[in-house]
């Protein structure tokens, strides 16, 4: 037997790992797009510059296998609705890592209304909810195509397939469900004495109006 493979890392760490620009782009992205953790949005920059690498190559070249791969790569992009349907291999340059973002199952969970939030929608594909076609999915960064965007659904096998399953329901927002529940304020004993006062004030001036 000879010696196990060794693992290349997937993804490539920022050349400059203090820039404040980048980290604020990454920390929005995090949030906006709920990835577990920075090497998630580093595996998918990776290939977005890949993409761009293969497309800086083909641009300068007029040969026919050049243009038949220019014509595959976008075509490929653009079944990931990531290219127009009149795109050229200069257009591609344009695409960023929002766009990327975007095409991950776990963004199209959320946006297709299967899921109440983007974290709900990766407790939902982690835990074997989702499927695209007859194939269970259960990483958050796979990236949809158009055609699979119309086949996610859950999983046939999967309680949530009912609509009458509590976490498809209407979600309320916390704080307004938190302000309905709070029952009405109670009355001070200041407050009460208050008419009582009054009262007896008005007494003693019908009084000191009949000795007059």
């Amino acid at each position: 037997m000879g010696d196990p493979r060794k693992l290349r890392k997937k993804y490539s760490t920022p050349t400059h790992p203090w820039q404040k620009l980048r980290i604020d782009e990454e920390r929005e992205l995090m949030k906006e797009y709920g990835f577990k953790n920075k090497e998630e949005l580093w595996r998918l920059s990776s290939k977005l510059r890949n993409f761009k690498s293969q497309i800086k190559k083909l641009i300068p070249k007029h040969d026919e296998a050049s243009e038949r791969q220019k014509q595959d790569l976008i075509r490929k992009l653009r079944g990931m609705k990531l290219a127009g349907e009149n795109a050229i291999a200069e257009n591609l340059l344009e695409i960023t890592l929002k766009d990327m973002c975007e095409r991950r199952l776990q963004t199209i969970v959320f946006r297709k209304g299967l899921a109440h939030s983007i974290g709900q929608a990766r407790q939902f594909i982690v835990h074997e909810h989702i499927t695209i076609g007859e194939r269970k999915i259960t990483s958050p960064s796979y990236l949809v195509s158009a055609d699979d965007e119309v086949k996610t659904v859950f999983s046939g096998s999967s309680p949530l397939v009912s609509e009458d399953h509590p976490e498809r329901g209407e979600k309320k927002p916390v704080m307004a469900a938190k302000k309905a529940e709070e029952p009405a304020p109670k009355k001070g004993k200041a407050a009460e004495k208050v008419p009582e006062v009054a009262k007896e004030t008005q007494e003693k001036a019908g009084e000191v109006a009949e000795n007059e």
